[in-house]
């Protein structure tokens, strides 16, 4: 069967049209500075702000400055350092400028830490095996704190509700132990002292007969 070749010259345009448009923007890093490396390079310009989350094209271009100094080993810039640090940038997707920042702050974290983890790896007396243990173990504990910072961000604030005294009625379950989540909600109190001021008091008109009775079986 003959296939017209002015029938298939579309749709082989348009399958690389969506090739060209789903190519992730990446960083080459040139001698003077670095470009943004796409089949269509005015596309890329366009994807790249939004995969750091960041507005404008000002805004990427100085978070990529930034990773690219962030990125040195051994004097100069490593672009497969580099490609990494952008890659995990867009894998956590933030979605607003400080976002973008703490994120790319995040990343630099990480990889100053497993660089100080290789220098203690490679310590050839004390002195350096305590240096780059005491700045990995800062920068081990500074990279948690900034994925809290982020949660807590993302969260708008909500602060974190501890739920206790829970009264579960019948066939019903619990969990034992303290609740906690992010929400807007309203916890009644239910603990015993407020259950005793909250409960109905016995009428006098009922305590007078007793008392009646106690006095007529004291008699007899």
């Amino acid at each position: 069967m003959n296939i017209d070749p002015n029938l298939t010259m579309p749709a082989a345009i348009a399958s690389t049209d969506q090739a060209r448009a789903a190519a992730a923007p990446r960083i080459r890093l040139l001698s003077h500075g670095f470009s943004i490396d796409h089949p269509d390079p005015e596309l890329g310009e366009q994807l790249m702000p939004d995969a750091l989350g960041v507005a404008d094209r000002e805004a990427m271009h100085g978070i990529i400055r930034q990773l690219v100094k962030a990125s040195v080993s051994g004097g100069s810039s490593d672009e497969v350092n580099l490609s990494f640090m952008i890659s995990m940038v867009k894998s956590i997707k933030p979605r607003d400028s400080v976002e973008a920042m703490l994120v790319a702050q995040m990343v630099s974290v990480h990889v100053m830490a497993m660089r100080c983890a290789h220098h203690l790896a490679n310590a050839e007396d004390l002195a350096q095996h305590d240096s780059a243990a005491r700045a990995l173990g800062r920068l081990a504990r500074t990279f948690p704190a900034q994925i809290e910072a982020l949660n807590r961000y993302r969260s708008h604030g909500e602060p974190a509700i501890t739920v206790q005294n829970v009264s579960v009625g019948d066939g019903g379950k619990a969990i034992v132990g303290n609740v906690t989540q992010h929400a807007s909600v309203i916890v009644s109190d239910k603990s015993p002292a407020s259950a005793a001021r909250n409960a109905p008091k016995a009428s006098g008109s009922r305590r007078r007969p007793a008392s009646a009775d106690a006095k007529r079986e004291a008699q007899a």
